[in-house]
């Protein structure tokens, strides 16, 4: 059976900023969907011990007062979100995340300023992940536009029930994720560790021609095309 017609479980999280070596987690969600077996989702709201910049409470709706007033501490939630997608991944469900670098990374970082085992050194090679946003700029790389989880969603006419909260993303990943592989069959004859092989050198191409571009202007442009996981960076706490 293909990997798009089994369980997926999508993985998201909602920040104080988009710097993954500095910013934290303020909302996540686990959802496990498909595979004839009834959903499952693990939400979960967390105090980042930082103010939420404005900026990001006007996208995720989480203000700083109700993060200190309801959010779990972040040390035990960020164990607890690397021991629950830890068991997804033994499991032998794929993580479908879209933009896998952003939250695959950011959560690294926060389970390294906490004192938890990170996610990868756990599992190892037992990491599959299906990235939407990857998987979308192969099949079609020179379409014009945005590729936002809400352009893919437009475009493979998939419901998206509230942009930009943890849970409402990680279920629209999924549904992106099933269109692919069911409208592209080369996706779909792929095991996921073959698939999730191929996406790691599919987004180094990827970033390597967007570098190429900026560079026309830019000479000093660089484009990180590590996936699904940045690097440490030495020094950056």
């Amino acid at each position: 059976m293909s990997w798009h017609l089994g369980r997926l479980a999508g993985f998201d999280t909602e920040t104080t900023g988009v710097d993954v070596e500095t910013d934290r987690i303020v909302t996540a969600c686990i959802v496990e969907v498909g595979g004839n077996t009834p959903p499952l989702t693990a939400n979960w709201l967390i105090n980042p011990g930082v103010d939420i910049p404005e900026a990001a409470a006007a996208v995720h709706g989480i203000s700083t007062e109700k993060a200190k007033a309801d959010g779990q501490d972040p040390a035990e939630a960020v164990a607890q979100l690397v021991a629950g997608l830890t068991q997804v991944v033994l499991a032998g469900t794929p993580l479908v995340i879209m933009n896998a670098p952003f939250d695959l990374t950011i959560l690294d970082r926060e389970a390294r300023r906490y004192g938890v085992q990170p996610l990868t050194e756990v599992v190892g090679d037992e990491l599959h992940v299906v990235d939407p946003r990857v998987l979308d700029k192969h099949v079609d790389t020179y379409r014009p536009g945005k590729r936002t989880l809400t352009d893919l969603c437009r475009l493979y006419k998939v419901r998206l029930d509230g942009a930009h909260s943890a849970d409402a993303d990680a279920i629209a990943a999924c549904r992106v994720a099933w269109r692919l592989g069911n409208e592209h069959p080369k996706l779909a004859e792929l095991s996921v560790a073959e698939l999730h092989t191929a996406q790691a050198g599919w987004a180094a191409g990827q970033a390597a021609s967007f570098q190429a571009h900026l560079r026309k202007k830019n000479p000093n442009a660089v484009v990180d095309g590590s996936w699904p996981l940045r690097p440490v960076v030495a020094g950056v706490a």
